[in-house]
């Protein structure tokens, strides 16, 4: 999948071995853009403690387009981007190629970097990438569950919290830092990097993007050419704003991580002795296993997209899989608290069973779904766990019209339920699932992302769509900037105010609760189709959202 290539000369400080870039093949129906990734040496102060060595090591995945220059330095533009919480660089992968390509037929050569957490070093590829390779996603789960070995490798499990003491150390202030480090090793002129670098991110990308903005870097407010805002000539928000408070999401890092409300000091003293989780994690759903598993289900939906899934069986039993699937899967109160049918009792396609995890008519986080399609093949009644579909009918319209109708297959042991994709909805064929309640579970408008893209982004990179160890500290430290020591760095309030802003907001999404004027709106996408969206979308029309930042850009 990597091979290694000479792509561009490094910057002079980089060329000591602190350096490296891989080109990325990739089966993107996007080919004029060229992938990459590239890691660069900026340690960790000794003070953080014991780590693994490739994580004093930072890493973005490159996109550049083939007929553009080969050095950073001498591109239009290039675009930096932080990403959402849970997220990593791969996720960034349809919006970055769309993109680069439509800023190339406006005439600008733009570079698109998708950064990864400091934290995102503690992942482990070997069993995707080893899948992928031999076209067999069975050899993923293995590596992953069996012990069986890749290469030379055995997978050493999930890390504990007490293998990842070390992230207690990485809050706000390292991970703006970690930017601005990067950003000055690989564009060492800071009169480019002001001309040249707009900066911005996905949902919590917004908020780091914020923070970045108003850093001073040297320790002294009354010189700025270190400051985050002189090294960007621009700001990009993906559903999301360059602010310090977290669009549609108030009180969440409170409701992550309880003991914010106790102060800083508390937190502090908990994530020292461990009693608050280093990385954050929920019992089901959101937690590094679950994460990794996005990746197989992603790597099966590329491989065998119409083949039957048996990612729910081959996959062992265990609380964390079993209570995800009950969750995600359960059409009402009953069923789930029963706990049968279970979703082993299903037959699905591997593009449903990885539609059913991230479609927004599936589930039911808002900051994990995206627009792919429907189910189709059998009976589908709504899902009305966990919460109703009728809200509208309990005087709820604004909160249904976020959460939209959720829907689920029915009928067990019985067809094979199939994936419906986002362009084929509405077709002549297709059986217009309605729910109870009146009215479509969803249209042709309201679906984005094609699902066999959304596979391939979530099991090609080399830098996973998905974090699976999110510090806890970086959240905690926003919801308690306020506090002495936190973001002392923050000193240029406005830093937010002293560059252009292009807001892109999802029409169903986080950015849909906080309209405002100027706002791009796409209109029918959720969280994350603002980074995942087709290039063409079901109206014949260019996706809008990368058709605006290229035109950004290009300015």
């Amino acid at each position: 999948m990597l091979a290694a290539a000479a792509l561009a000369a490094p910057p002079a400080a980089a060329r000591d071995g602190a350096r490296t870039e891989t080109a990325v093949a990739s089966t993107s129906p996007v080919t004029d853009v060229v992938e990459s990734v590239v890691r660069v040496k900026v340690p960790l102060p000794e003070s953080a403690g014991p780590r693994p060595e490739e994580c004093d090591w930072l890493s973005y995945l490159r996109y550049r387009h083939a007929d553009g220059p080969a050095a950073s330095a001498d591109a239009d533009r290039v675009l930096v981007a932080q990403p959402g919480i849970f997220a990593g660089a791969g996720s960034f992968d349809g919006l970055a190629r769309n993109t680069v390509h439509k800023a190339a037929a406006n005439g600008d050569h733009i570079e698109f970097w998708a950064l990864d957490r400091r934290s995102n070093c503690l992942e482990d590829p070997t069993g995707i990438q080893a899948g992928l390779a031999a076209g067999d996603v069975h050899l993923a789960v293995d590596y992953y569950y069996r012990q069986r070995e890749v290469d030379g490798r055995t997978f050493a499990g999930y890390r504990t919290n007490d293998q990842v003491k070390w992230l207690q150390h990485v809050g706000l202030e390292q991970t703006v830092r970690d930017q601005y480090d990067l950003l000055v090793r690989e564009l060492p002129d800071q009169a480019v990097r002001k001309r040249k670098v707009m900066c911005g991110g996905h949902s919590l990308g917004g908020v780091l993007t914020a923070y970045f903005a108003m850093w001073d870097f040297d320790g002294n407010p009354a010189t700025t050419r270190d400051a985050g805002y002189e090294q960007c000539g621009g700001y990009f928000a993906l559903d999301t704003r360059i602010d310090t408070g977290i669009l549609g999401m108030e009180g969440f890092p409170a409701d992550m991580v309880p003991l914010v409300e106790l102060g800083a000091g508390v937190v502090r003293v908990g994530l020292e002795a461990g009693v608050v989780p280093r990385a954050l994690s929920a019992p089901a759903v959101v937690n590094t296993e679950t994460m990794n598993l996005l990746a197989i289900a992603g790597l099966a939906a590329r491989l065998s997209p119409e083949g039957l899934s048996d990612l729910a069986t081959y996959v062992p039993s265990g609380f964390n899989t079993d209570t995800t699937y009950r969750l995600l899967f359960a059409k009402d109160y009953p069923t789930f608290a029963a706990g049968t049918p279970t979703v082993r009792d299903f037959r699905f396609t591997n593009a449903a069973a990885l539609g059913g995890l991230l479609d927004d008519n599936s589930q039911p986080l808002a900051f994990m779904q995206a627009s792919v399609g429907f189910w189709d093949g059998g009976k589908v009644v709504d899902k009305e766990f966990p919460a109703p579909n009728n809200l509208d009918g309990l005087g709820l319209g604004g909160l249904a019209t976020l959460l939209g109708k959720k829907a689920v297959p029915d009928t067990p042991d019985g067809p094979l339920y199939t994936w419906r994709n986002f362009d084929l909805v509405g077709a002549p064929d297709d059986p217009g699932y309605e729910s109870e309640h009146g009215g479509p579970f969803t249209t042709a408008a309201d679906e984005v992302t094609d699902i066999g893209q959304l596979a391939r982004s979530l099991s090609e990179h080399p830098l996973d769509f998905t974090e699976h160890y999110f510090p806890t500290k970086l959240i905690a430290d926003i919801a308690l900037a306020d506090a002495p020591g936190i973001a002392d760095g923050a000193v240029h309030t406005g830093g937010i105010g002293a560059n252009p802003t292009l807001n892109l907001e999802a029409g169903d999404g986080l950015g849909a609760r906080d309209p405002r004027p100027g706002d791009v709106v796409a209109p029918g996408y959720q969280h994350l189709d603002v980074i995942t969206a087709s290039a063409v979308q079901n109206n014949g029309r260019p996706e809008p959202i990368s058709q605006h930042l290229a035109a950004f850009a290009g300015r």
